[in-house]
């Protein structure tokens, strides 16, 4: 099983989690791009850290929208979105290559991520801006999503994740952050749904239904309060309960 955290989410003097500590956890970096949080310095910095530990990166795409993190939903030309992507993969792309590594996955972030999973059109922009700059590329989604069934279609490696610290919905789909209770803080609760995800496949919505919840990757999110030791609990927990930690993208050959 894979363990994620979505980094390098500061921006100039602004500083968000704890990345240094949680590369020392996660098996995979989702690292901002800089267009909805991130800089040149900040991925520069991240990537340094999580190649020295043996971290996969992957890059972590955005709407442009620094003033609402990008959890504000954008409709957008097509054409435009893909291109934005491409830039954004790009990037990171630069700076993962001075520390000899590279890119070896995308997922988007916050609401391009929700947006990709309900409609065609964005999702075929993030997947023809991975077939256009490198189509070995893995795109990390949710399971049963557009994002995920377009990816197959297209050919592509659709890696799917499940959330351990957020609440579920009856239909698999994530709980809005706007609802009181859609982030999940403490790090026992967090380990064990954890563990369930990884162990029996399915997540308990927060309405008592037990959904389906076949996953390659657990995410815990850095700016969640607390994601240093709920990290280290979910980390703890699985591998307590003998599942096998290793980035679902291997390393370079």
């Amino acid at each position: 099983m894979d363990l994620n955290s979505d980094l390098g989410e500061g921006f100039g003097a602004w500083r968000l989690g704890d990345d240094e500590a949680l590369l020392r956890i996660v098996t995979s970096a989702n690292v901002a791009c800089g267009f909805h949080a991130g800089d040149a310095m900040t991925m520069r910095r991240v990537c340094e850290w999580a190649a020295d530990r043996g971290v996969a990166i992957g890059a972590q795409v955005g709407y442009r929208d620094l003033a609402g993190f990008g959890r504000r939903r954008i409709d957008y030309d097509t054409m435009e979105l893909r291109d934005e992507i491409i830039y954004q993969i790009a990037a990171l792309d630069g700076f993962c290559r001075l520390q000899g590594e590279r890119v070896r996955y995308v997922k988007p972030h916050g609401a391009l991520y929700n947006t990709a999973a309900v409609d065609p059109w964005q999702a075929s922009a993030i997947l023809g801006a991975i077939l256009d700059y490198d189509r070995s590329l893995p795109v990390l989604c949710q399971p049963d999503s557009e994002l995920a069934r377009g990816a197959e279609s297209a050919g592509l490696r659709a890696v799917t994740e499940g959330f351990p610290d957020r609440a579920y919905q009856a239909d698999g789909s994530l709980v809005s952050r706007r609802i009181p209770r859609a982030v999940i803080s403490d790090p026992d609760v967090v380990a064990e749904r954890a563990v369930r995800m990884a162990r029996a496949g399915e997540v308990e919505a927060a309405d008592g239904t037990i959904v389906p919840c076949l996953v390659e990757s657990l995410c815990v999110h850095g700016d969640t309060p607390g994601a240093v030791e709920l990290a280290r609990h979910v980390r703890a927990g699985l591998e307590a309960a003998g599942v096998l930690m290793a980035p679902f993208a291997g390393p370079l050959l």
